[in-house]
């Protein structure tokens, strides 16, 4: 069966998996190799019908693995249907096994096979069968030549399983990779597919378990897919006689100096998240501000430690970071808040200030929400470590902290008890300053509202996305993490 980008599975694997998911429905399913690439040929022929119809000329790239396989048996299938296929040949091609078995039955077929040499594809639809799973390091010369020209073509792409110098384990362009229009992918969807550059290279994603055995879905997913639909089934249904004290307190710290927006921004989230009652503590001159945008909000002059004391008796979750600042009223009210037992979000300057993923001590629940640049800190290492394995980064951060963690970025990735996952809600009109803000308070009214730790981050990242996605439909430039805010009742809603 095909599925497309809206019907996809949830599981998501990795080459390696992959790779032993295929062997299982060979040797263990009794399906030859040969036969799955006819299977994924004919998933690709009815996917590019669907797509272009108007097609009637292809330009094949293929390297020598099974996705050159897969891409000389669609050119078969092209031409059997009057197609024009032009195949380039990239590099050596297949000498052995059923990727050759593909190449001699294009052949029979009357398909013809050049060597590229350097030139420009100008019409028709690309089929990139160039790179796939297999790929380790950076594209190498010549591969890396034909990527860049099929991108320079401005043509539509279709890439098998996964597009050429994208990381299906990472999402990682591997120095060069193929920015196609539409993927289909096989077997098993790969986690590399839904994070990191995977937005700008993967396009309209479809994917095709071949009709595999039952006995070849046996290993346990590296990761999930997180769906908004399931993720709402966490938040429990009010009674028609709930009144703010069920639905908990959320105290935001945060707000130092010329940074009175980032604490405003949080609390108003919470707010617009069903949080019964939110308080503020902040600068005491950010008061008259915070209360004439948000007078729902509680706000308090805090100056010291010994003016927040009591509000933390009072809350029963504190989100603190949003514009805390790292100068000593930052770091000496982390440390207060730190030292109680009260369910945390710690985002932006608390993180900074944390200083390391080890100095986090803390039976209660904690949720860490970093972008790249916060986890290298945390981590020590560089932005770069973290971005060639988003997913490692995470789950690292998991077991020094013991906190649920969100790594952002596109594809955000989270790490918890119930192992990783992704969201893929979100666009890049969220690339402006709040949206973090925002986050964070989103989290705290979920955790005062009874959720688990991990509900409310896998809630709460999708909820943070789908209304950014809501708000985005006027337009993503210029959109605006309080235009954010005002979607959250209507998603959290349902």
């Amino acid at each position: 069966m095909l599925r497309c980008t809206d019907n996809l599975p949830l599981s998501l694997y990795t080459a390696a998996q992959t790779r032993a998911l295929d062997a299982r429905i060979i040797n263990d399913g009794g399906v030859p190799g040969i036969q799955l690439m006819l299977r994924a040929s004919r998933a690709l022929f009815s996917t590019l019908e669907t797509t272009w119809p108007d097609c009637d000329r292809l330009q094949v790239f293929c390297g020598k693995g099974n996705n050159a396989g897969d891409a000389y048996l669609l050119a078969t299938l092209a031409v059997e249907r009057g197609y024009q296929v032009q195949l380039w040949q990239v590099g050596e091609a297949p000498g052995s096994g059923d990727a050759l078995l593909a190449r001699q039955r294009a052949e029979a077929a009357g398909v013809v096979a050049r060597p590229w040499q350097g030139e420009q594809p100008t019409e028709g639809v690309i089929v990139d069968g160039l790179l796939g799973t297999g790929l380790r390091g950076e594209v190498r010369p010549g591969f890396a030549e034909a990527v860049d020209a099929i991108n320079a073509s401005a043509l539509p792409v279709l890439s098998v399983d996964v597009p050429s110098g994208l990381c299906s384990d990472s999402g990682r362009r591997l120095g060069v990779a193929v920015r196609a229009a539409v993927t289909v992918s096989f077997i098993a969807l790969k986690r590399g597919l839904f994070t990191a550059d995977a937005a700008d290279h993967v396009g309209h994603l479809y994917f095709s378990d071949l009709d595999a055995p039952d006995v070849s879905f046996s290993e346990k997913p590296e990761a999930q897919r997180l769906e908004l639909e399931r993720a709402l089934a966490a938040l429990p249904e009010r009674a028609r006689s709930a009144h703010k004290g069920h639905f908990g307190h959320v105290l935001v710290v945060g707000g130092d100096d010329g940074m009175a927006g980032a604490a405003v921004l949080a609390a108003s989230a919470a707010a617009r998240s069903g949080a019964g009652l939110i308080s503020c503590a902040t600068r005491s001159a950010h008061l008259p501000g915070l209360l004439a945008c948000r007078p729902e909000v509680m706000g308090h002059g805090v100056e010291s430690v010994s003016a927040l004391a009591p509000l933390l008796e009072k809350a029963s979750v504190v989100v603190i970071g949003p514009g805390l600042g790292r100068q000593r009223w930052g770091r000496s009210l982390l440390k207060a808040v730190l030292a109680t037992s009260l369910p945390a979000v710690l985002d932006a300057d608390a993180l900074n200030l944390l200083g390391s993923a080890s100095a986090l001590q803390r039976s209660a629940p904690t949720l860490l929400t970093p972008h790249p640049g916060e986890a290298s800190r945390l981590l020590d290492c560089t932005t770069g470590d973290i971005y060639a394995d988003r997913f490692a980064a995470a789950r690292k951060l998991r077991e020094l902290t013991g906190a649920t963690i969100l790594l952002k970025g596109a594809g955000s990735i989270i790490a918890d008890e119930e192992g990783l996952a992704v969201c893929n809600y979100g666009n890049p009109g969220m690339a402006s300053g709040g949206m973090g803000d925002v986050l964070s308070g989103v989290l705290g009214a979920l955790l005062a509202q009874g959720l688990s730790a991990s509900a409310a981050m896998r809630l709460g990242v999708c909820a943070h996305g789908a209304a950014a996605d809501r708000a985005a439909l006027k337009s993503e430039r210029g959109l605006l993490a309080s235009d954010v805010i005002e979607e959250l009742r209507s998603v959290l809603n349902g």
